[in-house]
């Protein structure tokens, strides 16, 4: 049983340097100039899972992102670990769309690459974390959707056979394919990139889709086909009152309890 896998990935700002992140004081946009972007990590276990069920029913793996031109780095990186072809849906008509614009051209995208009998996507991204991408391609496709999946396998006869976590303990189900999963950190552990991935990168397919490439709806996507927006962006700084007590410990001890009581706090 041969099986055509695809793969959603995204580039996020490292969140190891989310302190770093300024807002431009005047318009308050986002600067994420000084921190290095990266793979969304839990979409690194998104791919993982993506090979292994290739490797256990033979077929395809491709990876596929809409964002700029240097998104092109996370795709090379699904390449290197093993995916068979990489898609970057590039275009300054994409850009400023909330999920479900995003979604949309997600979903031409995998379109124009069917049949496909399994979508894998992270369970959410490290900078939005609205868990809201996934569903919504699965319901443009009108592919049935689990998320927080943690475990999966696919039958013979093509059902796939699912465990999902639930507040105080998971949840089994069967589906039939094509179907979309999200999937959490818990389901595998990524493999790393080997010697022969690197190697293997130039020989691999990559293309990059504007547009005109793709059968959309212009009212759809970007920032018109985008029914959120983002209203304000800001720093949200907290004050607190400072009093700095003098005196023998007792005395400090006795005065700060007084004030205590002054605020009705004990």
């Amino acid at each position: 049983m041969s099986l055509n896998i695809v793969v959603c990935v995204k580039q996020v700002a490292n969140p190891d340097y989310f302190s770093e992140i300024t807002l431009d004081p005047e318009t308050g946009a986002i600067q994420r100039e000084k921190v290095p972007s990266i793979l969304n990590p839990v979409d690194e276990n998104a791919i993982e899972e993506a090979l292994r069920l290739r490797e256990k029913h033979s077929g395809k793996v491709t990876a596929i992102s809409m964002g700029p031109p240097q998104a092109k780095e996370v795709l090379d990186w699904a390449l290197t670990l093993g995916a068979d072809e990489a898609i970057l849906l590039s275009d300054r008509a994409f850009a400023a769309g909330d999920t479900l614009a995003t979604a949309y051209v997600l979903a031409a995208g995998i379109k124009a690459i069917c049949p496909v009998d399994v979508i894998f996507c992270g369970n959410e991204a490290a900078d939005g974390a609205t868990q809201q991408v996934g569903p919504q391609i699965a319901e443009l496709l009108g592919y049935p959707h689990v998320s927080n999946v943690k475990e999966l396998m696919v039958s013979e006869n093509k059902a796939a056979i699912i465990t999902r976590i639930i507040e105080y303990g998971h949840l089994k189900m069967e589906a039939n394919l094509p179907i979309l999963v999200s999937v959490s950190r818990e389901i595998n552990q990524p493999r790393t990139a080997t010697a022969e991935g690197i190697f293997s990168l130039m020989d691999k397919v990559f293309r990059e889709w504007r547009l005109e490439d793709i059968a959309v709806d212009e009212k759809n996507i970007g920032l018109e086909g985008s029914p959120t927006r983002v209203g304000k962006v800001y720093e949200q700084k907290i004050e607190r009152q400072r009093v700095i007590l003098e005196g023998t410990p007792e005395e400090m001890v006795d005065t700060a309890i007084e004030k205590l009581r002054q605020e009705a706090l004990i």
